[in-house]
């Protein structure tokens, strides 16, 4: 498996550096380094208390724990990107679709952070697009079964 060097600052002292799990993870926990509550249909800014230079030709996606999706608590532009130029703090937009006040504590595992190659595309303007069996179908046209 090809490693990545990323350099990461705490920009907060409370700040949990993010770490694989297991051996087979592909994301990174991030934790929060605030305590707070995330309401019913609400959605929060939360602090990870980090900032990372991502190298070029790489992004880091901030995406959604499946345990906290099972309570319906999710990373609301998932998955966000964590550009390679960026150097500010990484922050996570939390939304909570539960049934329930979500309580987070500081150190609290909050999304997750994944390393991956970016490509950059040339786009050409063209007067037509080539055809293919689905054409212009758009959401649901292919159906359910």
């Amino acid at each position: 498996m090809k490693k990545v060097i990323i350099k990461i600052k705490r920009v907060s002292p409370d700040a949990v550096l993010p770490c694989y799990k297991t051996q087979g993870s592909s994301g990174m926990d991030l934790c929060s380094t605030e305590k707070l509550d995330i309401g019913i249909n609400e959605i929060k800014l939360v602090s990870t208390g980090i900032a990372v230079a991502i190298p070029e030709g790489y992004e880091a996606q901030v995406r959604s724990r499946s345990g906290l999706a099972l309570k319906g608590v999710f990373v609301l532009n998932s998955p966000g990107t964590v550009d390679s130029d960026y150097r500010g703090e990484v922050k996570v937009i939390l939304a909570n679709f539960g049934s329930d006040v979500f309580h987070i504590e500081k150190g609290d595992r909050i999304a997750q952070l994944v390393i991956a190659p970016v490509v950059n595309a040339e786009l050409i303007e063209v007067d037509n697009l080539d055809s293919t069996l689905r054409g212009g179908g758009g959401f649901g046209s292919t159906g359910i079964k």
